[in-house]
Parts: structure tokens; C-alpha cells; sequence
């Protein structure tokens, strides 16, 4: 969602509020909680694999990311990203824990020692996706796991479409796409969709069953039940399920789970 002025609310003294741009999620931002919520979920569903690992999370954005991981028990966790305001805003925002830190840094340069590597949403973003795969594949070593993310073309784009409208993304994938990627690089690849669950699966069906959208435009309900309904989006409104690659395709985004 990109707005030429929507800015993050109540940030810490002294740590300056970053401005949505729609390359980057961010937090605090009431009209982004949708987007937030659905990518906080994968973050913590990644938190509870990595406990007691070296973790690098590239490309970070504002780090609110690399902080759950943190809080989750991870040995350590590393922030990493090139942009020089996420950066600093990370660096300021985040402070704690002490096994938190944030580098600037290219995700193709960077370098150091871990056994888990998260990558969220990041690869339709960049030119030569083979190249980046090989790296993380690199960085995790024999006995490490990555974790990389990014959205359905299939649920992104409009029907028959094979992009988005999103300036920032290079390249969207199908199921079988991803799979074929993630499988070039690593030996084990796990696949999980993430989906609608509670409240947004019933608003789901109510857009595609019940014409919801033509229902409260009628009712002249749209402001009202929409600045209700966004902010009470939580973590809890999306799910995380294992399957094939036809089970996939009503799937938002696509996670892998990739081990050598």
C-alpha cells in the first residue's frame, strides 16, 4: 500500500518515523495493519523454528522483523539492510535485546557466521533470484535452514495478469515456479501457503460468495466498517498450512523452508 505521506505514528524519542512507500512494510501505520499483520504472522511462525540459532535477517526494512526473532530465543540475530534511514531507524528503534544487532550492508556482500538465514519478501525484488539463492545457500552452511518468502502472483495480480502493479517487484511467481527455484539450490524445500483464517476468511468469502464490496458501497458503510475492520487485523486472522502445489494456488504468499 504506498501513499506519498503516510508516516509511522508514536515512534520512540528520538527515533525518526520511516514513510510507507510500498517497497517496504512498516509498522504503526493504521492503514498498512493489513499488510503488517500478514507479514508479522510468518515472522513469529519463523521465531519458534529458530530458537537457539545464529540468525541473519536480510533485508530487514525497519526491523521490527528481526526483533521478534530476537524475542523468540534465537542465539543471536543480525538485522541487515542497504537502506541508510531503515537502517538507522532500526539501530535507534530496536535496542533490545542485547543478542539484537543491525549492519548496512548489500544482502549479496554480506557475510557472517550463522545457521539461519530469513529472506521475507525480498526475492521477487531482485534481478537474478538464482544468484541470491545460492548465496543464502552459502551462509546457512551444511546443518542451517533458510526461510524465504514472497507473495502469490496468482492472489496478488489481477486475473490473467503475470505481475502486479507493484513498481518494486521484478518478478511474481506460481507455486510451481517458487518450488522449481528453491529446488535448484537446496536438496530439502518445504513449501507452506500462507492463508485467510477468523475474520479474514469470512470477509474472503463475503467479497467472492455475497458481493460484499457492492453491498457496503450501497449501504454507504465503507468508511465506517473499514476503519473498524482494519486495525482489528491481528496475526491470529492468518495461517500457515503445508501442502501440494495445486493446494497452494489460493495461497497469499508462498514460504519456504530450505535445508542442503
Amino acid at each position: 500500500m504506498a501513499s506519498h505521506r503516510y508516516l509511522q505514528r508514536d515512534q520512540p524519542p528520538g527515533v525518526p518515523p520511516l514513510e510507507l512507500t510500498g517497497e517496504r512494510t512498516l509498522p504503526d501505520v493504521p492503514e498498512e495493519n493489513y499488510w503488517f499483520r500478514r507479514h508479522l504472522a510468518v515472522y513469529e511462525w519463523i521465531a519458534a523454528r529458530v530458537a537457539g540459532r545464529r540468525v541473519v535477517d536480510l533485508a530487514c526494512g525497519e526491523g521490527y522483523g528481526s526483533a521478534v526473532l530476537a524475542r523468540g530465543g534465537a542465539r543471536s540475530v543480525v538485522g541487515v539492510d542497504a537502506n541508510p534511514e531503515a537502517h538507522e531507524h532500526a539501530r535507534l528503534k530496536y535496542s533490545r535485546p542485547p543478542t539484537l544487532s543491525f549492519e548496512r550492508a548489500m544482502i549479496e556482500l554480506w557475510d557472517g557466521e550463522v545457521d539461519a538465514a530469513v529472506f521475507l519478501q525480498t526475492i521477487e525484488h531482485v534481478q537474478d533470484p538464482d544468484a541470491v539463492m545460492e548465496r543464502l545457500r552459502e551462509l546457512v552452511g551444511r546443518d542451517g535452514v533458510a526461510f524465504v518468502s514472497t507473495p502469490n502472483v496468482l492472489t496478488l495480480a489481477p486475473a490473467g495478469a503475470e505481475k502486479s502493479g507493484n513498481p518494486w517487484h521484478v518478478k511474481e511467481y506460481r507455486a510451481e515456479e517458487y518450488r522449481a527455484l528453491c529446488e535448484r539450490h537446496f536438496g530439502r524445500v518445504e513449501l507452506y501457503g500462507l492463508f485467510h483464517a477468523r475474520k479474514l476468511r469470512v470477509h474472503q468469502w463475503a467479497i467472492e460468495r455475497a458481493r460484499w464490496d457492492d453491498v457496503h458501497a450501497a449501504l454507504r458503510l465503507t468508511t465506517p466498517f473499514y476503519a473498524w475492520f482494519n486495525p482489528a487485523i491481528s496475526v491470529r486472522d492468518f495461517a500457515l498450512r503445508a501442502g501440494g502445489t495445486r493446494s497452494l494456488d489460493r495461497a497469499l504468499d508462498f514460504v519456504a523452508v530450505l535445508r542442503r
